[in-house]
């Protein structure tokens, strides 16, 4: 009896040791909840999350475990993108991509070449940016014409904010001289008055509505095209910025059947009708914490590129400008009181000085008349802020969700849109550390490209890939390595109420982590953004190996 009884504990003990996964042979670092960065050799994990960190004793102590050789890469935390569209990398990643084109002839060969290649429908772009062409001004609809004139073509500007289309599309659309301007958007137009074929924010919905729409099979694809382009570059948990009614019921019922290929905190878009149905709905927070919602996305202004920045004083290069409320601060207010009655985190697009101070104004006047102060609210991008504002987002316990590739996408641009003033408070990362205020990293992909490694570069050095300007642009903002890791994971993670979930290699989160194959706090600055995943795990399970 008494053997029966020691073979069945040794039985127990093998198969307890058994579940447990031990990942060795790496160079381990994690942020922690005490604000030090940790390093490790071995991590352990069971049931999906981490059981403990390691040297390598730590190994000895689970003889029976499932091991794996971490061959001598680094090891850090899945990394967060705190903004990005998840549907919109999917589909650009089989739409025309116009990202670095040098002119707007380059822009017409793409054009040519793609539309041979898929004969019929709407040539849907995106990705073009007249600041880097020669001469910097916005292109027209004769301009696409001379390439493509039969179909109709629509290119969104790098930024989202503005959209290129042909003289088909327009007339599509029935677009004339006589088309009003909605507020909050602007129709370029010629010398006569005849709209140019560029459409500034709420002007863009004027050609959009005519598109057609997406399939719920296309919407499928995009999301899988985008989640094994993430995986591949390292992120393992995106907060998608605004997503509408069919991409909440495609998340919902991926969530439903466990298929989600990443981890996804969605933002519900306030400009989809169906805004109030889905916040009736409820939170969703999925057991595994693949997906979850409980926050909506608000736009305030548009984007410092196309002159859409709301800001307090004019626009450098066009006098009298001072770019486009899209909401004014009464329907701001509405939006977030609409948010934060449902339970849900307000999180407000806001990039010049003047929309800045507004969305704080009305998330003061909301949380005075209805709460929602501790719903962690957010103001993205939060790009160019007057410096007597910076603090006002410690007192009402608000995140800026900032994205560093930005600052040195912007910089040449932005030094000529604004006055020297007006930059104080530009892309002020290390400023509202310094302030005691969570900063949440991300890309806002597909506007800049994905790879994190690329915005942890731009956040520590403040230079493009030529290392230009030497130093770094406004480099006082410089981040810390640390600070930038921190940024890209643990805040990220607290950013959306995750903090205790995800973020980092400590006790009872989950496993999300990768492998790389540089060590990123040893190498030359200037390489950081050349490091490459080898590995991203979710939940203690590989999710990508690079071939």
């Amino acid at each position: 009896m008494r053997r029966l009884f020691l073979l069945c504990l040794c039985l127990a003990s093998y198969v307890s040791h058994a579940q447990f996964t031990v990942v060795h042979n790496v160079k381990g670092y994690t942020p922690t909840r005490s604000g030090k960065i940790a390093q490790f050799s071995t991590l352990v994990i069971k049931d999906g999350k981490v059981v403990k960190t390691g040297n390598a004793d730590t190994l000895k102590q689970y003889p029976q475990s499932t091991v794996i050789d971490g061959q001598g890469l680094t090891m850090l935390p899945g990394l967060i993108d705190a903004h990005g569209h998840v549907i919109g990398l999917g589909e650009n990643l089989s739409r025309l991509d116009l990202r670095h084109t040098k002119s707007i002839a380059e822009v017409g060969q793409r054009l040519k070449q793609y539309a041979e290649n898929n004969p019929t429908g709407w040539i849907i772009g995106r990705g073009w940016d007249q600041t880097k062409w020669t001469p910097s001004q916005f292109p027209t609809a004769q301009d696409l014409d001379k390439f493509v004139a039969n179909r109709p073509v629509v290119l969104t500007r790098v930024d989202g904010h503005a959209i290129w289309v042909n003289s088909k599309a327009m007339a599509l659309a029935r677009i004339n001289k006589d088309t009003v301007t909605p507020d909050g958007g602007e129709i370029v137009r010629l010398a006569d008055g005849a709209p140019s074929g560029i459409f500034i924010d709420k002007a863009e919905p004027l050609i959009l509505k005519h598109v057609p729409k997406r399939t719920p099979a296309q919407l499928n694809t995009a999301l899988d095209k985008a989640a094994a382009h993430l995986l591949s570059l390292g992120i393992t948990s995106v907060h998608d910025a605004g997503i509408d009614e069919a991409t909440w019921r495609l998340y919902k019922n991926r969530s439903e059947q466990r298929s989600m290929p990443l981890r996804i905190y969605a933002m519900l878009s306030a400009s989809d009708p169906s805004l109030e149905k889905m916040l009736k709905a409820g939170i969703v927070k999925e057991q595994t914490d693949y997906l979850t919602i409980r926050s909506v996305k608000i736009y305030a202004d548009g984007a410092l590129g196309s002159r859409g920045a709301a800001l307090l004083k004019d626009y450098k290069d066009r006098p009298g400008h001072r770019g486009l409320m899209l909401e004014q601060q009464p329907a701001l207010e509405a939006l977030i009181r609409q948010s934060v009655k449902h339970g849900f985190s307000a999180h407000t697009h806001a990039i010049g000085d003047r929309a800045n101070r507004i969305v704080l104004n009305s998330y003061k006047t909301v949380f005075k008349e209805t709460g929602g102060k501790l719903l962690r609210n957010r103001i993205e991008h939060a790009q160019i802020v007057d410096t007597d504002d910076i603090p006002r987002f410690k007192s009402l316990k608000i995140i800026p969700s900032m994205q560093p590739v930005h600052a040195t996408s912007d910089m040449h641009m932005a030094q000529q849109r604004l006055r020297e003033s007006q930059l104080t408070g530009a892309y002020a990362w290390q400023t509202f550390l310094k302030h005691g205020i969570k900063v949440a990293a991300g890309s806002d992909f597909p506007v800049e490209l994905a790879n994190p490694f690329d915005g942890l570069y731009a956040a520590i050095t403040r230079m493009d890939k030529t290392q230009q300007p030497k130093q770094g642009w406004r480099n006082t903002e410089k981040l810390s390595r640390e600070q930038a890791l921190t940024a890209f994971t643990l805040d990220a993670a607290y950013a959306a109420f995750q903090e205790f979930k995800v973020g980092s290699l400590e006790h009872g989160k989950w496993a999300d982590f990768i492998l790389i194959d540089r060590d990123y706090f040893q190498i030359e600055e200037a390489q950081l953004h050349n490091i490459q995943v080898q590995q991203t795990w979710i939940a203690g399970k590989p999710k990508y190996k690079r071939n």
